[in-house]
């Protein structure tokens, strides 16, 4: 195993993916065998947001595992509410549980955690960067509903701007050979500069497509989130995005018999209810998907409990994080570290927010 924690994807080799997904493939064909593997392990769930599928299917995993789980899903009746670090509700935390799935609308908000937890740390989401274990989620539907994870033509629609579920499954489909990626957004919401960079620098190809209806023919997998209002400055702002991709049962006329609908859920109205119907649409699927995905991956994480620092770049003198939502300008004990980027800049080590420092500044 690469890592004991899962903080991004891509702190696994794509050979633990392959046996996460293979797992979850067999728990799910075989329950029974699985429920006695974490008696006397406990889980903490620490979300600092809502959340109604990755919590409870966290919560459903390890019960259905034989373990048990504690935590919270409103911080203000915590210590954080009197001003308590996350140093150091994570390393109270930790020394009470075996793992810990976090969620936060704080960017690198997991990656901070790991830093200073005592048992393996899952980032169960950190505000519109990484969504790693809904990603796992994915993988293992696409497995189960498409036979592979290759040569796949995949469209992703909506808001590829902060869809920290968009980010996460591009960076992982972006390990398999032959993978198109067709993004469908606004010009407000187009995705992130280092995650096309991400793309080219593996080999990979994408185009980018301002209407849902002329990428439909092509698609082998349809990949639908909602404009995310809470990741908006204004109402106003909100209000110019929702309600331009919705799909309906006329633009699903005009896909594939075998196309596969997924979703990460929730949805608001970007998805008509009668496309529910519809056998091409597997959003539900997925979600019971998910609660496997993740009882494989408590049984990876706990089987292999060898601790390996969590690698971190550089400082750079002078050089701070800019994302007002990185977890580095919330914490100002967190070292300030980067690490260098395919196209030749540096991120944060965070939230992959990308800096040009100059020839004088490297």
């Amino acid at each position: 195993m690469s890592c004991k924690h899962l903080i991004d994807l891509n702190d696994f080799a794509v050979e633990d993916w392959k046996s996460i997904v293979s797992l979850a493939v067999k728990i799910r064909q075989s329950p029974a065998d699985y429920q006695e593997s974490c008696r006397g392990k406990l889980l903490a769930t620490l979300f600092y947001e809502p959340s109604t599928r990755t919590r409870m299917s966290f919560q459903a995993a390890m019960l259905r595992l034989g373990g048990q789980v504690i935590g919270f899903d409103n911080p203000q009746n915590t210590s954080i509410s009197k001003g308590e670090s996350v140093k150091d509700t994570i390393r109270i935390v930790s020394g009470y549980v075996d793992l810990i799935a976090a969620r936060s609308p704080l960017e690198g908000f997991a990656r901070a955690a790991s830093l200073y937890a005592g048992c393996p740390v899952i980032n169960a989401g950190d505000g519109g960067h990484l969504h790693p274990t809904q990603t796992l989620t994915d993988l293992v539907t696409l497995q189960e509903e498409k036979g592979r994870l290759d040569h796949l033509v995949v469209g992703l629609c909506g808001d590829l701007k902060n869809g920290r579920t968009v980010h996460s499954l591009i960076k992982a489909l972006g390990q398999f050979a032959g993978n198109r990626f067709i993004l469908i957004s606004t010009k407000e919401l187009t995705l992130p500069d280092y995650l096309k960079h991400y793309i080219t620098a593996r080999g990979g190809q994408f185009e980018e497509i301002p209407r849902l209806e002329d990428a439909m023919p092509a698609l082998d997998v349809l990949y639908m989130t909602r404009i995310q209002r809470e990741r908006f400055n204004s109402p106003e702002e909100y209000a110019r995005q929702k309600n331009i991709y919705v799909l309906d049962d006329k633009k699903m006329k005009l896909a594939r018999p075998s196309l596969r609908v997924l979703h990460p859920l929730p949805r608001v109205d970007e998805i008509d209810l009668k496309v529910d119907n519809d056998p091409r649409a597997i959003y539900f699927d997925q979600a019971v998907y998910g609660m496997y995905a993740r009882m494989s991956l408590i049984l990876h994480l706990l089987n292999n409990p060898h601790p390996k620092e969590v690698p971190l770049g550089r400082e750079y003198p002078g050089v701070r994080c800019a994302n007002p939502n990185c977890i580095a300008g919330r914490e100002p004990y967190l070292p300030q570290t980067f690490h260098k980027t395919e196209s030749d800049l540096i991120a944060c080590d965070y939230c992959d927010e990308q800096v040009y420092l100059g020839e004088e500044g490297k």
